[in-house]
């Protein structure tokens, strides 16, 4: 059986870990060096750090804070947000970043993915694919969730797979800090449509949402920001929860 991933989520913004609904209303959370400590200690298995500016400001993510964060926390980092080159993926990389998450200038350059694959091997890269629901279908969104594509995120997902891309963060634009749930639909199909592992993001409210998506939606793994910041869930119990529901996690 796989073992499931419990991944908490870092969206920064000047410099601070902040949350919102929907992507907006933005509030502060804390430090982002102090709270990837706690996470670490809590053993998360893996942490994102999402600078969810940079795109429309056009920079570069916050090499500075990943540099910090890998000396102190032993877990793998997850960095993504404005990053648009093969130099940028590699400067990443070297600030300590074990995978690289692209967006906007995937879907911008899709040649970005399969060169980054090339280069940095697949397991590097991150597809990282915002997903909101229009009429009856799910459309990829860009630029911080603020430009519809048009493409289909079920269609897109099966071509950054075929492009090299070693894992997709699916986020539902939706259900992002609803605390109502992850969506089960599109995760699941998602996740049937390609073998790469899924990361569902959005939605979580509480530990049974984190059994439902591993269960029904197939994810292989879950992130959650604001659950895990505001000492809503804690890591570890939730681990103890999934593990005595059948799910196999790191305890």
């Amino acid at each position: 059986m796989q073992i499931k991933r419990i991944i908490p989520c870092l969206d920064i913004y000047n410099g601070r870990v902040v949350k919102g609904v929907q992507f907006k209303d933005l509030v502060d959370a804390g430090d982002p060096i102090e709270i990837a400590e706690k996470y670490n200690q809590l053993k998360a298995d893996e942490i994102v750090f999402l600078d969810i500016s940079a795109t429309n400001e056009g920079r570069s993510s916050l090499l500075e804070v990943i540099k910090d964060a890998a000396k102190e926390v032993s877990i793998p980092l997850i960095i993504g947000g404005g990053i648009g080159t093969l130099l940028q993926f590699e400067n990443a990389i070297n600030a300590g970043a074990s995978k690289v998450a692209i967006n906007t200038a995937a879907v911008k350059n899709s040649k970005l993915i399969s060169e980054a694959a090339q280069q940095f091997g697949t397991k590097r890269v991150v597809a990282a694919i915002d997903i909101k629901k229009v009429g009856a279908d799910y459309k990829v969104f860009i630029n911080g969730g603020n430009t519809n594509t048009g493409l289909d995120a079920i269609a897109w997902a099966q071509e950054v797979e075929q492009l090299g891309a070693g894992e997709i963060l699916l986020t539902s634009m939706d259900c992002d800090g609803t605390k109502k749930g992850y969506d089960i639909d599109i995760t699941s199909q998602v996740s049937h449509s390609v073998k790469i592992p899924v990361i569902a993001s959005g939605g979580a409210g509480n530990m049974q949402h984190f059994l439902e998506v591993f269960t029904v939606g197939k994810a292989s793994a879950a992130l959650a920001a604001g659950l895990f910041h505001f000492n809503k869930v804690n890591i570890v119990e939730l681990k103890k929860y999934l593990a005595a529901n059948g799910i196999k996690v790191n305890l």
